[in-house]
């Protein structure tokens, strides 16, 4: 009998300062090593005690990614399924906060027959289960890549890290490996990179118990070769192992630089892995046809938090994405929705191509998301609402259109006389908030010849979720009567997924995230055809040679 796959493990690290770019290294690592042939996936361990970032603000925590299963997770699980183009799923993220839970229920149970609970071995052994959990399935992945979130002299990450070191003492020096990425700052005023902080990044991690294999150095320019060998000397690893990580204008050149640098070699033989050799042309072109494009084409996201452009990271690389089918760069004007309340919409949408409005929670600045809906959709320049965009678009078609003054969204108006978006059904049940939305993938069927059939090509897709809130069906009837298309609807539940307005140039609204689907190397066909309507929008073809939507 053939014995079974085992899997290799990478654990990444992060030292001297946050927001270093774990996430996006370990996502490139993971293309790296899936374009020579392997299975891989990534998981990131998040030190914060909440279970999940469901119920943090965004200006927190930025983007709360949303998996097929309908788990809520970090946004380092879009890079990498960005990247990689492989699913995640709950098993890919674990907090703190879920591994204290599953230690507390176990001892509740009985489960460790009297013993006296504690973070050794209880806990890293928690750990240590979860991330076995990632790779035992029919078919283990070749390498499982694990992150760990915060910086190394956090207290809240020393149980990950003790449970790491414990993890690569058990598996061996060729089945797991540590890469930790630190900070190579430069210092202008004295004219040169300072190690020094990588030096005692290092020697923190050391003293956990664990010697990095692998330095990945952050740096705005090329390390000299006496830089690395001193960082290799004080850092106890061969200047081979010491690679550069500079600063990019395009987070999808650094694969390229780091494969540049010998990063996938040097993995694959610390882990005696026979791979083959790797195809990156085609990524290679799409990173060259986005700086290279033939139009730049404005369009305006109006939302409530823009001042941290994170809580929008998916819809960002989206545009990324549909830009290269499109030969365009998009240019990104943000719009805080208040501000459009206090000046009106004509003053903050001028000479625009294309507006988005994304999903959201809460009452401010759903007026001016409104106000900003009536001024695209009079003015005729392309619409593209997502989630909370629907409902807005709902809202003030139903005032503005259909005549019902008042209407509105019972989440902001709990005594409106026309709630035209109303709670769920199951949803008025759920008094827990964490992990209690309609989250996950759903099935969508898609009315033939509308716009949403021809963009996607197909009778029925699947889309991800975010919500506890939805098109009051009460109200469909007068908004079809008055020329709203209900183009995409779920039937096990009757609810609207789509809308659009045929006799408008480009108007759709969905109420699913399309974001959270949407890959380098295959653009989410909605964002690819807003991306080509604003364009038309900038410049006009005669009607007949208006070409019908790509379909993906």
């Amino acid at each position: 009998m053939a014995s079974r796959k085992r899997s290799k493990y990478i654990f990444i690290t992060g030292g001297v300062v946050s927001s270093l770019g774990k996430g996006i290294t370990a996502a490139s690592i993971g293309l790296l090593l899936k374009e020579r042939g392997l299975s891989v996936t990534i998981m990131k361990l998040d030190p914060y005690i909440n279970v999940d970032p469901g119920t943090m603000n965004p200006f927190q925590h930025g983007e709360v990614y949303v998996t097929e299963d309908g788990s809520e997770t970090d946004l380092d699980l879009g890079h990498y399924e960005r990247f990689i183009d492989t699913n995640m799923s709950r098993k890919n993220n674990a907090t703190t906060g879920q591994i204290y839970d599953a230690v507390i229920r176990n001892e509740r149970e009985g489960v460790y027959l009297g013993a006296t609970v504690q973070v050794i071995p209880h806990i890293t052994q928690e750990i240590k289960n979860r991330i076995l959990q990632v790779s035992n399935s029919q078919d283990p992945f070749d390498v499982v890549i694990v992150e760990v979130g915060g910086t190394v002299g956090d207290i809240e990450s020393l149980p990950f890290l003790e449970a790491i070191r414990q993890f690569c003492l058990q598996y061996g020096p060729h089945n797991a490996i540590v890469i930790h990425v630190t900070l190579v700052p430069y210092i202008h005023t004295a004219g040169e990179a300072k190690t020094k902080p990588t030096q005692h990044s290092v020697k923190a991690l050391r003293e956990i118990g664990i010697q990095p294999d692998i330095l990945i150095c952050r740096t705005e320019g090329p390390l000299t070769r006496s830089a690395r060998e001193k960082i290799a000397l004080f850092c106890n690893v061969a200047p081979r192992d010491v690679k550069e990580a500079l600063d990019v204008d395009l987070v999808y050149k650094v694969p390229l630089n780091l494969e540049k640098d010998g990063l996938g070699d040097n993995i694959t033989s610390k882990l005696r892995i026979k791979a083959q050799k790797p195809d990156l042309s085609e990524w290679k072109n799409l990173v060259t046809k986005i700086q290279h494009p033939k139009y730049v084409v404005p369009i305006a996201i109006c939302g409530k938090y823009v001042q941290l452009k994170d809580a929008y990271k998916s819809i960002i690389e989206s545009f990324v994405h549909a830009g290269a089918p499109n030969d365009a760069k998009v240019d990104l004007r943000w719009v805080e929705a208040e501000d459009i309340e206090r000046d009106g919409a004509a003053k903050h949408l001028q000479n625009i191509s294309g507006l988005l409005i994304p999903g959201g929670f809460g009452e401010r600045g759903i007026e001016g998301k409104v106000m900003a809906v009536e001024y695209v959709r009079t003015q005729r320049i392309p619409y593209f609402g997502i989630c909370l965009g629907l409902q807005c678009a709902v809202i003030e078609f139903a005032r503005n259109v259909c005549g019902l003054k008042n209407a509105n969204s019972k989440e902001f108006s709990p005594r409106c006389r026309n709630p035209v978006i109303d709670l769920m059904e199951e949803q008025k049940r759920i008094r827990k908030k964490g992990g209690t939305m309609r989250l996950g993938s759903y099935p969508c069927f898609l009315k033939t010849g509308t716009l949403a059939h021809k963009t996607y090509g197909k009778d029925a897709v699947t889309e991800r979720h975010r919500h506890r809130y939805e098109v009051n069906n009460a109200y469909r009837n007068i908004l079809s009567k008055n020329g709203l298309v209900m183009s995409g609807i779920w039937p096990e539940g009757d609810l609207v997924e789509i809308i659009e307005l045929p006799d408008h140039p480009w108007f759709m609204a969905v109420q699913f995230h399309p974001e959270l689907k949407s890959r380098f190397t295959a653009p989410h066909p909605i964002f690819k055809e807003f991306v080509a309507a604003a364009i038309r929008q900038m410049h006009p073809v005669p009607q007949e040679k208006v070409q019908e939507p790509a379909v993906v």
